[in-house]
């Protein structure tokens, strides 16, 4: 094996997968907000849901899954109505703790008290599986894109594109604690939820729009 195909294929894997992921979405937000609010606990298989959903994402584009989702376009149709509705309930939501003094707190520690372990797991797994946009960045395309390697760089890009979502996860939430000391005061939550409200009712009334 050569560095043309190991290293070359696997750092262009890399690269492309940042390219898709580091954008403000609805997967991003949460785990930025719970990476603020500070607890490995809950950040931990947080990230690691994240991470492991997008290698078998691309790992059933790559076996072929991306054909069969373009000879049932009925499935991103239900998904695509199913995530909307979820992320406009989850933006309005966090547009109600951004509106409401009393659901603001002066220390993200407190905060990370609210949300539990539980509902961390299922708002990720809602928010990665029922977006139909993941299935078509992901299956179709990085799918397509690694098909297109030789079979010796195949394999090789796979495994980049996988560890750029391991990567990004884990700065992501694992970092995002750096920013707790502006995060100690109430109105840069407010900031915060507002933004992720924003985000959140955005994409939802595209994705109830298919756009």
């Amino acid at each position: 094996m050569t560095l043309s195909t190991t290293i070359v294929p696997a750092l262009l894997g890399l690269a492309t997968g940042l390219s898709l992921i580091i954008a403000i979405g609805a997967q991003n937000a949460f785990v930025l907000r719970l990476g603020i609010e500070g607890r490995t606990r809950i950040i931990l298989p947080v990230v690691a849901i994240c991470a492991l959903s997008d290698a078998v994402l691309i790992l059933a584009g790559v076996l072929g899954l991306g054909a069969l989702i373009r000879a049932a376009p009925i499935a991103l149709v239900i998904i695509r109505v199913l995530g909307a509705g979820f992320l406009i309930v989850y933006g309005l939501l966090a547009a109600r703790r951004a509106i409401r003094p009393e659901a603001l707190v002066a220390e993200p520690v407190s905060a990370a008290a609210t949300t539990g372990l539980g509902i961390a797991v299922t708002t990720v797994l809602a928010l990665t599986w029922l977006n139909p946009h993941v299935y078509l960045d992901t299956v179709l395309f990085l799918g397509s894109v690694a098909s297109q390697q030789g079979p010796a760089e195949r394999w090789w890009w796979v495994g980049g594109a996988m560890t750029a979502s391991v990567l990004w996860f884990s700065a992501l939430g694992f970092g995002a604690r750096l920013l707790r000391p502006i995060f100690a005061r109430p109105s840069a939550w407010r900031v915060l939820d507002a933004s992720i409200a924003v985000v959140m009712i955005a994409l939802g009334i595209r994705l109830a729009l298919g756009l």
